[in-house]
């Protein structure tokens, strides 16, 4: 097992450098210091093929000037915030209108848009990184000083672990995840229309016209939701179901997981053999179908299109602050924040 890293560029005079976590069994994830951005994991297709199953760029400027959050670490909160502001002990807190009249995922300088300090950390059996950054009260206009540390690690069981955790002396919101757009197809060969995907959540929350939890739930049985038994993602992009409809033609939602830690969420292509196992303690995930990707330049070194990835965001439920019902974003030095979501590689012959 290995680290490497090089130098990937440079914004401000600060040096962007990408590190590669590297298995005894081949198997590499690739990341920068800027945003925490996952730019490569190298899996074995059934034939042994190493490829590359996220989205990326070729440039640290594609990287700086993206709305698409590939890769990225994404905070202080995950998803938007209905009419950028929300009330905690009392007090209103405003933040940057980024999505229409909402705040999504942060605001314009959020923890994707930051380089964050790393550590190289010595352990058994692993290779890992743990990244920092210390969020000042105030910034984006989240209240409270917020001390956040993400670490990546590598296994040889060909698992790629993310732990977020994150302290405040001062009461405030996190809810965070990792952007990356899966295409298990390998090196985005074809689209993601035909993956598989298997969920243990029996419930999806209705969106309204921005995409915000309306409060509702909707049970997936006999909707285009219902991944309970497995179904491809094109069910969703070919459906007149209003809410796939409302998504761009596929899914922007937020499903209620009914276990954790337990083969939850599992994402397979029959054609490459590959399967992607995710097991989190995150309370729900957002499925994103990649509906919004333009036809414009390259993205892993393909024409740029719609479903070319999917995002798999781990998470609590979006718009938590506005709905007392949802379980609690709140942070304060009582409660910490802290989970972990593991994404475990396989091919369907090891299965």
């Amino acid at each position: 097992m290995e680290i490497t890293q090089h130098l990937f560029g440079s914004i401000n005079g600060k040096e962007v450098i990408e590190y590669t976590l590297k298995n005894n069994k081949g198997m590499e994830v690739s990341f920068l210091n800027y945003g925490g951005i996952v730019t490569s994991i190298m899996v074995p297709d059934k034939n042994g093929v190493l490829e590359n199953v996220v989205l990326n760029y070729a440039s640290l400027e594609e990287y700086e000037s993206d709305g698409y959050y590939f890769g990225a670490l994404v905070g202080r909160v995950a998803g938007r915030i209905k009419g950028a502001s929300f009330e905690l002990n009392g007090e209103t807190y405003s933040l940057e209108e980024n999505d229409n009249r909402n705040n999504l995922h942060g605001g314009n300088k959020g923890f994707n848009r930051v380089i964050w300090d790393t550590e190289v950390l010595d352990k058994e059996d692993e290779v890992a990184v743990k990244l920092s950054y210390f969020s000042p009260d105030g910034e984006e206009g989240f209240p409270g000083n917020l001390q956040i540390e993400v670490t990546y690690t590598v296994t040889n069981q060909n698992e790629f672990k993310i732990s977020y955790s994150g302290n405040s002396e001062e009461t405030t919101i996190v809810n965070m995840t990792n952007h990356s757009y899966f295409n298990l197809s390998g090196n985005a060969k074809r689209d993601i229309l035909n993956h598989t995907l298997q969920l243990k959540s029996d419930k999806v929350l209705e969106l309204d016209q921005e995409l915000l939890p309306t409060g509702k739930w909707i049970t997936v049985e006999n909707t285009p939701f219902d991944f309970q038994q497995g179904a491809k993602i094109v069910t969703g992009t070919q459906s007149n179901h209003q809410q796939t409809i409302l998504a761009g033609n596929g899914y922007d939602h937020p499903f209620l997981l009914n276990a954790q830690k337990d083969k939850e969420i599992i994402l397979k292509d029959e054609e490459s053999g590959r399967i992607l196992t995710i097991e989190t303690e995150a309370e729900g995930v957002v499925i994103y179908s990649g509906n919004q990707i333009e036809e414009r330049g390259e993205v892993s070194g393909v024409p740029s299109r719609k479903y070319l990835g999917i995002c798999l965001e781990t998470q609590g439920l979006p718009d938590a602050i506005h709905h007392p019902e949802f379980r609690s974003w709140v942070v304060d030095k009582e409660h910490p924040y802290k989970t972990e979501t593991v994404y475990r590689f396989e091919t369907i012959e090891e299965v």
